[in-house]
Order: C-alpha cells, then structure tokens, then sequence
C-alpha cells in the first residue's frame, strides 16, 4: 500500500471549496479531510486542488503534426509533444479528436486519423503517455467513404467517441458559402479556382451522401457503445435529428435555438473554453458566455488550446452571476466525464481515481503547478 497526503489545499469539491487536505492511497482518493494532517504531508502551501480535467473535443494534436501547411512533422514526436501539452495544462483524460474526412485534394482540410491513431497505441504501449488517451472521431458525414474510413479505425484504435459533422457550405457553421469560403482560404492558402471545385463537391456529396452515411454511422456507435455527439447543431430540424440518433453532447451548437433544444432535452451542450476566454467565438456564433447565462452550458472543452479550460473554469464566476467556482469546474471535470461514462473520475471525492491539479490561482491568471493521474505526478 502507497500513500500521500497532500495538505493545506484548497479543495474545490462538487458544492464548495474547503480548506483542507486530500489522502491518496494506492492511486484512489482515499480521503478528504479538514483540519491537521501528519508532518509527513506534501505542504500545497494554500493552493487550489481541482479534479484532472476531462477533454471530450481537441483536435490540438493536428497542429503538432502540421505545424505550418503541408509540412508534415515527425509523427511521435508530434503525438507526445501534444500529450506533454495536455498534461500540462490539467488535463488528464484526453478524447483525441481525430478527422474522418476523405477528401485528398483539399489540403490542410483532411486529417491524417489513421497514423495518429497508431501513433498514440504505440506511444501509449510504451508507457510513454501522461494523460489517458481515448479517440474520438470526428465524422464528416458528406464525405464518400467515410463510414468505410470510421470503421476500420474501429477495429485499429480505442473509439470511444463520434461526432456528426458536415461542415458543407450551406450547413451548420457555415450557413453561408461566403463564409465557407472565407474561412478555409485562410485556413489552407487554397485558390479561388480550388476553392470553386472544392465547395461543388462538397454540395454534391451532400446532396449524395450525408443522409445516408449519418444514419450508417449512428448504427455503427449504437453497435459498439459507442458516445454520439452531434456537431455545429443550428436549427430545430438538426436538434430533433440528434435526440432520435440518440445523441449525448451537443458539440459547439451555433445558434441559441439549437443551443436550447438540446440541453431542454437532456443533451450536454458543449462549448468552447476559447470562446470563454476570448469573450465569443472566432467564426461569429453564439458566445458561451450567453448560453452560460441562461444556465443552457454543461462542458467545455479545449478545442484548440489545452490551456485555456484552467482558464475559462476560473473565469466563469467572475462573469455570470450564480455560477460558483465548483460549478465550473465541474464543467471540464465531472460534466465532460459523465456525459462519456467515466464514472470513475471527473471530481474529489472517496474512491475515485487520483486525477487531480495544483493551481496557483492568486495571480494574473491560474497556473497548473502539478498535475497528478492515478496518484502519480505526470506534469
């Protein structure tokens, strides 16, 4: 038997924050105390402990392997360069948001799931990983071959998550083609010309496609237990198709409408923490500030910056009255890790695993100091 006693903490726990100190036996939280702890306790030295965080939704990985466009880095150094980031920044269950997306001419557009994947078994076998790895695939359901693409990585990786997603010009978040096309210009330094025959494809395999393979896709997930998340929900009609799919999270819905339907109906809303940080959203959607306010938000996630959940859980209170900071951090803990069915993580108490973060909150912004996964400091 192993154990720890961290003391003269601040524990953020599900209804408050006690002062106090947290006991870790054999990588579960054995006990959380208040008052005295033994001199042999690790002093926090009056530091916030929060619950490792729980990432449903990043595909921050891309960018470490694409580090500029068309340069493709080494593959295992990209993955555990990435990990170390996550790690980092708090997070201690990671859903490695991975792109099913078949379209090879539209550079910078499509992932390279099949190489991350093994990268991160490989890594992860080796013990070489901090955080716990999960993959979520990301599925654009207007692509041809996608299911084909989504089933394989199910036989090859550990899919836990799958999100609909069809990002045709006209749809969702891009209710525009102008906005389509605004966006991925920049993203992909692709011409006008290219730009042309990629926004016709893709309306012609809409049009072909995404009926069809959302529903092949749903029946593959409901096979395998797999979570579903609908992505970019907009209207009633894309609500009312999540609650009969059977959908548990709501990824970055677009419009309050969608926004409201979704949580109405006992479907996570899941925003961004960059949205919160940055005050509203880069492409011009709904701010989760708002949704938060109406109490419609339920998790947050990192998209494409791990640090900024510690950011955004400590931010919230100050911005939305009758938030609590226990509220939210539950949002980048317990929320993300119930909607996944982690039952065995996601907050501070008894018998749960040693996933937690020392933060150093009286600054100009929070700080993770050390991060703990399973009783053992990985960060």
């Amino acid at each position: 038997m192993t154990e720890t006693v961290f003391a003269n903490a601040r524990l953020v726990l599900e209804d408050e924050v006690r002062e106090g100190h947290l006991v870790v036996r054999d990588g579960l939280i054995a006990e959380i105390g208040e008052g005295s702890a033994p001199r042999s306790a690790q002093d926090l030295g009056g530091d916030h402990v929060l619950p490792g965080f729980v990432e449903l939704h990043t595909d921050h990985v891309e960018g470490h392997l694409y580090p500029r466009p068309r340069v493709l880095w080494n593959a295992f150094a990209a993955v555990t360069a990435y990990d170390a980031q996550v790690a980092a920044s708090g997070i201690t269950t990671v859903y490695d948001s991975l792109r099913v997306w078949p379209d090879k001419r539209a550079v910078g557009m499509d992932g390279d799931a099949p190489l991350l994947a093994s990268t991160i078994r490989q890594a992860a076998e080796a013990g070489l990983l901090r955080a716990e790895h999960r993959v979520h695939l990301r599925c654009e359901v207007a692509a041809d071959g996608v299911v084909e693409d989504a089933q394989a990585l199910m036989e090859s990786a550990d899919v836990r998550l799958i999100s609909l997603m069809d990002h045709t010009p006209g749809q969702r978040q891009f209710l525009t083609e102008e906005k389509f096309r605004s966006y991925y210009k920049k993203k992909s330094g692709l011409t006008d010309d290219q730009m042309d025959i990629i926004v016709a494809d893709r309306q012609n395999a809409h049009a072909n496609f995404a009926r069809t393979n959302r529903a092949r896709l749903v029946e593959l997930a409901r096979g395998r237990g797999i979570v579903l998340a609908s992505h970019d929900d907009a209207t009633v009609a894309h609500v009312a198709d999540a609650i009969e799919d059977g959908v548990a999270i709501a990824e970055f819905p677009t419009t309050d409408l969608a926004a409201d339907g979704s949580h109405a109906a006992g479907i996570r809303v899941l925003m961004g923490a960059p949205n919160i940080v940055r005050g509203g959203s880069h492409t011009g959607n709904v701010a989760a500030e708002s949704l938060a306010r109406r109490g419609v938000l339920d998790i947050l996630s990192s998209d494409y910056v791990p640090g900024s959940l510690l950011l955004a859980a400590f931010a919230l209170p100050g911005l939305v009255d009758g938030i609590t900071l226990p509220q939210a951090v539950a949002m980048v803990s317990a929320n993300p890790a119930d909607a996944a069915g982690l039952a065995d993580r996601g907050r501070l108490a008894p018998g749960l695993r040693a996933d937690f973060i020392r933060v150093a909150a009286s600054g100009p912004a929070p700080v993770a100091r050390a991060v703990w996964r399973g009783g053992e400091r990985i960060a």
